[in-house]
C-alpha cells in the first residue's frame, strides 16, 4: 500500500468513530485517498471549509505514525501482507446498530503477525463471571492453545481475562482486542497482562492511540473479535451481556457460535441458555467439543461421554440376571437365588462359581452374597 493510502486511513480513523458503516462503504467505493481529498476540499455555500474539512486539515497522520513507531506500534491496513483477510467479510455482513464494515486499519502492538490468526477462536463472556465460568473459559482456551488455535478476547474482567490466562498457561498465542488505544491499559488492573501481551503476543485496536474506551467503541470492537475468529465461544452471558453482541456478529458472519451451559438458576448464563434454546448456538462443555466444530473435517472428533466400565458390564444377560438375584448383605442359598432369578438350580450353581472367579460374589455362612466389586 502507498504511503498516501496509509496516511489517508489514519486521518479518516481520527475523523470518525470506529465501525462507521457509511465510511466503510465510501472507502470501498472511492478509496481512502479519494474520500480524504473530497472531504478535505468540502466548502460551505459561503466558501468557508466545512467542519469536517477543517478537522481534517488540522490532523497530522504522519506524526501519528511516527509516534506509534517510537512506541513499537504499527498501523496495518488492507493490502499489507499482515492484513487478516477474514476481516474483509465484514463488508458483506449485515449492519448492526449502524456499525459494520471492515476497519480502516488496525493499530497493532506485539511481535505476532495478524496473518497468523486464520485459525483463531474467540472466547468471550460475562465480566462478573463465576468461579465456574472462569475455570471453564480457562480450560477451553488452554485446549484450543494446545491444538495451535490462537485465542481472541477483549482483555476485560471475568471470562476474557480467564481465556487469555488459560491460553498463556498452555503456551499458546492469544490476542487482545481493545476498545481504547493500544498505548493504554483498560482495565488498568490488567496493565501487567496487556504489557506482557504487547511484548510476546498481540494487542490490537481500531481506534487511534490515546483514545479512551466508550460503550459504542466496545460494541464496534466486538465485531472485530467475531470477524477475526473462525468461531466464537460464549462462556456465561447474562440477558444483557455485551458478549451477546459478539455472538450476534458471529452469526451475521456465518461463523461457528458456541455456548457453554451453566446452572439454570444462574443469571450470568441466561443469555447463553437463550442462544442454545433457540438453536442459534451449539452447546459445548469442553475444548474437544469446540475443536470438533472449528477444526478441519474429520479431526478432533469428540467422543460421546461414557461412564467408567464396570465388571458386570461385560457379563452376559443371563449372568447379570443371576447376579441381580444375589443379596447384598445376608447370604442366600443357591436354591433361593435360583428361585429369585427364575432359572434352574444347576445353571445357577455353575454361574455362581464363575461369578466367584470374577470376584463378583463370595461364599459366606448361609450361601452367597455380593462382593464390594459387584456393588459399584
Amino acid at each position: 500500500m502507498s504511503d498516501d493510502e496509509r496516511l489517508a486511513r489514519v486521518a479518516l480513523g481520527k475523523l470518525t468513530e470506529p465501525g462507521d458503516a457509511r465510511v466503510a462503504q465510501l472507502v470501498a467505493q472511492l478509496g481512502a485517498v479519494r474520500l480524504h481529498d473530497l472531504l478535505r476540499g468540502e466548502h460551505e455555500a459561503d466558501g468557508l471549509p466545512t467542519e469536517v474539512a477543517t478537522r481534517l486539515a488540522g490532523l497530522d497522520p504522519a506524526r501519528d505514525l511516527h509516534r506509534a513507531a517510537t512506541l513499537g506500534i504499527r498501523y496495518v491496513i488492507p493490502g499489507d501482507a499482515e492484513w487478516p483477510a477474514q476481516l474483509d467479510d465484514l463488508m458483506r455482513a449485515e449492519v448492526l446498530d449502524e456499525r459494520g464494515g471492515p476497519p480502516l486499519g488496525l493499530w497493532v502492538k506485539g511481535p505476532r503477525g495478524l496473518d497468523e490468526l486464520g485459525r483463531s477462536v474467540a472466547v468471550v463472556g460475562a465480566r462478573s463471571a463465576t468461579t465456574y465460568g472462569a475455570e471453564v473459559a480457562s480450560a477451553i482456551a488452554g485446549g484450543l492453545a494446545r491444538a495451535a488455535h490462537p485465542v481472541v478476547s477483549g482483555a476485560a474482567y471475568g471470562i476474557d481475562v480467564a481465556a487469555h490466562r488459560g491460553t498463556l498457561a498452555a503456551g499458546g498465542a492469544t490476542v487482545a482486542v481493545l476498545a481504547c488505544g493500544v498505548d493504554r491499559a483498560y482495565p488498568v488492573a490488567h496493565k501487567e497482562l496487556l504489557d506482557h501481551l504487547g511484548r510476546t503476543a498481540t494487542v490490537i485496536a481500531e481506534v487511534p492511540l490515546g483514545c479512551a474506551p466508550t460503550r459504542g467503541r466496545f460494541l464496534s470492537r466486538n465485531r472485530l473479535i467475531a470477524a477475526l475468529s473462525v468461531g466464537t465461544v460464549v462462556v456465561e452471558a447474562a440477558s444483557r451481556s455485551g458478549a451477546l453482541n459478539t455472538a450476534n456478529w458471529a452469526t451475521r458472519l456465518n461463523r461457528h457460535l458456541m455456548c457453554v451451559p451453566g446452572p439454570v438458576t444462574s443469571a450470568q448464563s441466561q443469555g447463553a441458555h437463550h442462544l442454545i434454546r433457540i438453536g442459534a448456538a451449539t452447546l459445548v462443555t469442553h475444548g474437544d467439543e469446540v475443536l470438533e466444530l472449528v477444526g478441519e473435517a474429520g479431526t478432533h472428533l469428540a467422543s460421546a461421554p461414557r461412564a467408567p466400565t464396570r465388571a458386570r458390564d461385560k457379563l452376559s444377560s443371563r449372568l447379570q440376571r443371576i447376579l441381580d438375584a444375589v443379596p447384598l448383605a445376608q447370604a442366600a442359598p443357591v436354591d433361593s437365588i435360583a428361585s429369585a432369578a427364575g432359572l434352574g438350580l444347576i445353571e445357577v450353581q455353575s454361574a455362581l462359581r464363575r461369578l466367584h472367579r470374577l470376584e463378583l460374589v463370595e461364599c459366606a455362612p448361609g450361601g452367597w452374597r455380593l462382593t464390594p466389586a459387584a456393588q459399584g
